[in-house]
């Protein structure tokens, strides 16, 4: 049940709602008015595109491919659908943080190198939290977290009762998301392409900060087990 998962779960799908939102928010400002965190408009985009712009078309194939690629790479350090404590996930932070500041890298030298680094660096992210108490959480689109809220609020309004943990973390979910579009579009107008330094730099110190978290948890539970087979 979520009632019995740790409180910092819910911290981190804010934060990594809030770093898709700044980076989607910086490829619509500055990719052509191209979202990079989900794959549904990038789709219709590129359908759109195939009879007037093959060229455009061919590269909004590839920035869905990089999404997929970027998905993979979580698939490969990651084992099982669940959240659990010991997984990879500061491994993928520190990957995801290295792709956004490659992708700075490349868009500054006006590079089309950069719309893939960045759509992989989402699609990781999207495949970092998969399932969560049964819920499906997707941190770098909105359209899931949406469709399960109102499904609690229809069941609710039926008198089926309402998970109010569940809910809470899907409106931390979407103000994170809303607040990361907020300050990406802000930073960008001041200082263009830097703005992905703010989720790049987020992602290394949660990347940092889950590993302490990991080594203190396995350390505290190795000196109760050692505690316990003493007494």
């Amino acid at each position: 049940m979520i009632s019995r998962l740790p409180k910092w779960v819910e911290y981190g799908a804010f934060i990594l709602a809030f770093i898709a939102g700044s980076v989607n928010a910086v490829g619509l400002l500055g990719f052509k008015h191209q979202a990079v965190s989900h794959v549904s408009g990038t789709a219709t985009l590129m359908a759109t595109h195939w009879s007037t712009s093959p060229l455009d078309a061919i590269h909004l194939l590839g920035v869905l491919v990089s999404f997929l690629i970027g998905a993979v790479i979580s698939g490969i350090f990651l084992h099982g659908n669940s959240l659990k404590l010991g997984r990879h996930y500061d491994s993928l932070l520190l990957i995801e943080a290295l792709l956004l500041l490659a992708t700075i890298y490349f868009l500054n030298q006006g590079q089309l190198y950069g719309h893939y680094l960045a759509s992989a660096a989402c699609g990781l992210q999207n495949a970092l939290a998969t399932t969560y108490s049964g819920a499906v959480i997707r941190t770098t689109h909105l359209t899931g977290i949406m469709t399960d809220l109102g499904i609690m609020l229809g069941r609710f309004l039926k008198g089926k009762g309402f998970d109010q943990r569940k809910a809470i973390l899907f409106l931390l979910l979407i103000t994170g998301f809303m607040l990361g579009g907020a300050c990406g579009g802000l930073l960008f107008e001041h200082v263009g392409f830097q703005a992905l330094l703010l989720p790049s730099g987020i992602c290394l110190f949660l990347s940092l900060n889950y590993r302490l978290y990991r080594q203190y948890w396995f350390k505290y539970h190795r000196k109760l087990e050692n505690r316990q087979k003493s007494s």
